[in-house]
């Protein structure tokens, strides 16, 4: 398994936002997290990905721990393993899409010949080459989005981590930035977790974790449609 997660509980206050939970991911597969507005959705991947320590239970990256390493060792594994992709895109401004792309390149220290091959081929791949070089304030919102997933996954990451990609986006769009992570899984083997309000966008999925009372309740697979 690429992502597992046993017996995770957090507390925020007096309040039990995760209770028990228990997940596990293989390269390749596809999960989509549901649930009411602050169940706890948000903060389940915050602790999934190591930004947020659990009180108790524990996560495994590739088979081992992360819960407890140092801020240090989880930065660096965040950077190297990992994308994310959030509602708003969370382009920097100053920046065109083909430089945000660029991004994780530039912090991991590829040469820029390579940096160039790849986001290249991203460009083309997500169909934003008429407004790679613009700043993001002048693109659609789809083509933020796209050039959001393509930053998540140019250093090939082995967990994906989407939080509401399409909720701000038009039904058309939703389906091309929903088509491009499915894309991006079958093309490079990596997981995806989606947290997402929408049926449709979490039918694409292959598993269905409804987050109640910070418990996973009545999960639907693929196998059983």
């Amino acid at each position: 398994m690429v992502l597992q997660a046993a017996d995770v509980r957090l507390a925020l206050g007096a309040r039990l936002v995760l209770d028990g939970v228990t997940l596990a991911l293989a390269e390749y597969e596809t999960a989509a997290v549901q649930g009411a507005s602050g169940s706890g959705k948000t903060t389940l991947m915050r602790v999934l990905a190591g930004i947020q320590a659990p009180d108790s239970g524990f996560v495994r990256f590739d088979g081992r721990e992360i819960t407890g390493l140092p801020d240090e060792d989880l930065s660096r594994l965040r950077l190297r393993s990992f994308g994310f992709v959030f509602q708003f895109a969370d382009l920097v401004p100053e920046l065109t899409l083909r430089e945000n792309i660029a991004l994780p390149l530039e912090f991991l220290g590829v040469r820029r010949d390579q940096r160039r091959r790849r986001v290249d081929a991203l460009v083309d791949m997500m169909a934003i080459q008429e407004c790679a070089d613009l700043l993001p304030h002048v693109v659609s919102g789809g083509e933020r989005q796209r050039a959001a997933v393509a930053r998540a996954v140019v250093h090939y990451p082995k967990v994906l981590f989407a939080d509401e990609p399409t909720g701000s986006l038009d039904t058309r769009a939703r389906d091309a930035v929903l088509s491009l992570l499915m894309g991006v899984v079958r093309e490079t083997g990596c997981a995806l977790l989606l947290v997402t309000h929408d049926p449709f966008v979490a039918s694409r999925c292959g598993q269905t974790l409804n987050l109640v009372d910070g418990q996973f309740r009545a999960a639907r697979s693929l196998d059983d449609a």
